[in-house]
Formats: C-alpha cells, structure tokens, sequence
C-alpha cells in the first residue's frame, strides 16, 4: 500500500516556551513559532503554500483564519484541525499527505493554544459537545480508573506512577523551554495533593499556553534547505479513532489504549519497524497523566502487557536508558496547550535526531517515535522519523 516512508523531509522546526503566556495571546505564540520554524529551514512564510492549524480551543480559534490572520498570509490555503489533544500531530499528518501527494512542495503544520487566561480549573469546558444524558468525567477522573485498574490487575502502586514524574521533571529542568524546569523528588510526588485517586498533582500536567510549528517538504527540496545536510524523513504516521465514550463500552478494560496499539502498529508496518524496543533510539510519548506513560510502554509494543512499571523500575526509560523515554521532560514539564503539543514532540524529536536538542540531547539517534493521545484514549497519531 502507497504511503509515506522517505517521501517527506521535515526542513525546519520552531516553538515558544510553554508556560503561563500572560502577557502574549495566541497571535502572538503563532508568529513566534513559524517564524522560528521559517528560520530554521531557511525561508520565508511567503514560502509556504499551504497550513494546516492544531487548535482544540474556541478560544483560541475557528477555522483557517486563526493561523492565517496572525501571520498575514491571507489567500494561502489553511484549515483548522481539532482532533481531541492530537490536533496538533493530525494537523502535521495532513500537511505530510498534501505534500506526498504532489499538491504542495513547502507547507506548514502548527499548533496553538492559549488556555491559561480563561479562569478556569484544569481544562476549561471539557463537556462541550458530549452526550446530552451521559456525562462525561473530568480528565484526570478518567485516567485515574486506568490508575486504579492496573493497581487492582498488575499490582503497580503509587511510587510506580511517582517515578514517572521524577523523571520527566528531571528531564524539563535542563529544557529552556519547558514551563516547569524544577526537580521533584519521590516524596514530592508522593505526598503531593490528591486530584482523583490515585492520581495526585504531579502525576496530573498542567494547563498550560504555547505553540509549535513544522515546515513540510519533499527530500529533494529539503536537500536545497539550510538543514540540507540534516533534515529528518519521515518514516511513518499512523492515526487510529476509537470511541470518545470509553467508560460505557463494556469491553474497554482501562489496561490500555486500542488507538495506541492500533496506530502503532500501522506506523511500525509501514516504517519497517518490527522490534520497537531495539530499533527505537527515542520517544517522545503523551504523558499527560503518569499512568499513561506506564500504559504507552506496553501499546507502543516497549515491553509485554503488565511490565510497564518493570520499564521504569529498571530505568529502561531513563536518557541514559537503552530506550529514552520524554527526553524533553514531556507534557508533565511543558503542560499541555492542546493543539500545540503534537508539533512539539515532532520538533522535539527532529532536534534529537539532528544532534541539536534544545534539553537533554540522547546519544547518536537513529529512530524517533512521537505518540500524540486524545480524549479519554480515544484518539492516537504515531510518527516516526528517522536520519538520513
């Protein structure tokens, strides 16, 4: 089957810092990160031909014009992607397929979010749009049944989902742009306050504002680009869609993500990957709460069912572990502005492969993952990246 492998070339990437952008609106962490993307690759944004806009938020923005207004790029293609929090990875799959296909020779992918203004607790209006009789829990309810699932059926406790956090916090603190840049110790962790049983405040990322961006191009346009001696090729993205309605589906066991497992595997198949524990250099995984983490080590094919908290326990996921896992301190350093984050990891993972990483730099990669999760597990995108 016709896909992606080695036929796009990521030319450029950029993002603003994530963090509590009070004196910024979304206008502003748009132009601030295609500018820097621009740059990277070496061009203007008269350049680009197309874009494709993660924004989950109203707030932020409706339709093409969110992107196209703040960057006054008025008559260029755009449109806006929502896809749960794997927006802003759905908005760099569209922008890789155009590309593919012939349409574009340069567009871009991009995501924003400016969430921290509105005045609310965690994710503001998280029930706009559900079912009007069944209602719907709150995020961190959701991810704590998982929590509570893999206590009673693997025997994981609290310290297991404590060492994510202590990881990823010691990761974002070498990052300049994470929101979070401060270690955490065990105790923190443990004896931080509660959200939704089990999970406490940090196992739980933050809200957070910020924007990413990515240009898009083909091989042999990249090869005439400032990164000509070191774009990055896209090997694969996979999406997978399950329902947004998790906790009324009787089969649904809250061990794990089908989308995960599903979009994973596509993006394996088609990047030729068949041992993703010993071909994976990196991954930058959605850890928006720490079980997830856990649960993405086993969908992602890492290790077996039920040896997630082994993965940690053993530091297989440390960055000087054979599998670095969040490198840059992940959502639980950098919060989450929902259409943002998908490009970020991309970014992320780019400046890994490329050797020029912005936090901890893992060494000499040769394969990327970014694994980009939305809604209650209801959504999953999986890219792949690979050096020359």
């Amino acid at each position: 089957m016709p896909g992606i492998r080695d036929r796009i070339a990521v030319a450029g990437v950029g993002a603003t810092r994530f963090t509590e952008h009070w004196e910024k609106d979304q206008e502003d962490l748009l132009c601030e990160a295609v500018d820097e993307a621009c740059n990277d690759a070496g061009i203007e944004r008269s350049d680009i031909q197309a874009i494709w806009a993660g924004i989950y938020y109203h707030t932020t923005g409706l339709g093409g014009a969110a992107a196209v207004d703040p960057l006054r790029m008025y008559g260029v293609p755009a449109t806006r992607v929502e896809n749960f929090c794997a927006s802003g990875m759905d908005a760099f799959r569209n922008a890789c397929f155009a590309v593919a296909a012939g349409v574009y020779d340069v567009v871009l992918a991009c995501g924003v979010e400016k969430i921290t203004d509105q005045g609310s607790r965690g994710l503001p209006n998280v029930r706009e749009g559900m079912h009007p009789f069944l209602p719907a829990a709150s995020a961190p309810a959701m991810f704590a049944m998982a929590a509570t699932r893999a206590f009673e059926v693997h025997g994981w406790n609290k310290e297991d989902l404590a060492r994510v956090a202590v990881k990823n916090h010691a990761n974002g603190v070498h990052h300049p742009k994470a929101h979070f840049r401060r270690a955490i110790t065990m105790e923190d962790a443990l004896k931080a306050p509660m959200i939704a049983h089990p999970l406490g405040r940090f196992d739980s990322c933050a809200v957070s504002d910020g924007a990413a961006a990515v240009i898009v191009t083909r091989p042999e346009i990249a090869k005439r680009m400032k990164h000509k001696d070191d774009y990055v090729m896209v090997k694969a993205n996979a999406i997978s869609v399950y329902t947004a309605q998790p906790m009324y589906k009787p089969s649904f066991d809250y061990l794990g993500f089908p989308a995960t497992q599903t979009a994973s595997k596509m993006a394996y198949e088609e990047a030729g990957i068949t041992d993703p524990f010993e071909q994976i250099s990196l991954a930058e995984v959605h850890d928006c709460f720490t079980i997830t983490e856990l649960l993405n080590y086993e969908d992602l094919g890492f290790c077996k069912k039920g040896e997630g908290a082994n993965f940690i326990r053993d530091g297989l996921s440390a960055t000087d572990g054979p599998l670095p896992v969040n490198p840059s301190g992940g959502l639980k350093s950098f919060g989450h502005p929902i259409g943002a984050t998908g490009c970020r990891m991309i970014a992320e993972v780019t400046r890994q492969l490329q050797g020029r990483a912005e936090g901890v730099q893992v060494t000499d990669p040769e394969l990327g993952l970014a694994h980009n999760l939305g809604g209650p597990g209801a959504v999953c995108s999986v890219t792949i990246l690979g050096r020359q």
